[in-house]
């Protein structure tokens, strides 16, 4: 069978098998080897990308249901050069070891702070729960996003503090 869908903002079209899930769609067909294939039985979450703008365990979805729907891989993430701040957040608060479950814990976490910029630990805490990190105990991921909740907020504040002085010149 055919299926079409947009991944990280491209269309695409692909002959499938009607059992393929999304993860070996995302990783054999498409080459996008970062989101990571783990249990196939969603319990480990390292397979998470976003499906019209939420989070979805790829080994839970056949790539047929994702056909005309939008998704999202942690390779989206970063954008022209620049990481996002969740990546940087994992990077300098060593939110990632070993790295296996970094990608689907990185989808999860943009999500978050996408609905919630200022997560209380706890929510982070709840946010990631559907995730396995067998490596850092949690406490440096739970650091990692909330450093990059920081710097976003702290560029916000920066970017309307230029839009006030340039209306304060005009």
């Amino acid at each position: 069978m055919q299926v079409t869908m947009t991944v990280n903002g491209e269309s695409v079209t692909r002959e499938i098998e009607a059992r393929l899930l999304l993860v070996h769609f995302l990783r054999d067909h498409l080459a996008l080897t970062g989101t990571h294939w783990g249990c196939d039985t969603s319990n480990c979450g390292t397979c998470v990308v976003w499906m019209d703008g939420e989070p979805v365990k790829s080994c839970t979805v056949l790539a047929a249901m994702a056909g005309g729907h939008d998704v999202r891989t942690v390779e989206d993430l970063e954008r022209d050069g620049v990481l996002d701040p969740i990546q940087e957040g994992f990077m300098a608060c060593h939110g990632l070891q070993c790295g296996f479950c970094t990608p689907g814990m990185m989808m999860t976490t943009r999500a978050l702070l996408d609905r919630n910029p200022d997560p209380s630990d706890g929510e982070i805490r709840e946010a990631i729960s559907g995730q396995i990190c067998r490596c850092t105990g949690y406490a440096t991921i739970v650091r990692s996003v909330r450093r990059a909740a920081q710097q976003e907020q702290q560029a916000q504040q920066e970017q309307q503090a230029q839009q006030e002085q340039q209306e304060a010149v005009s």
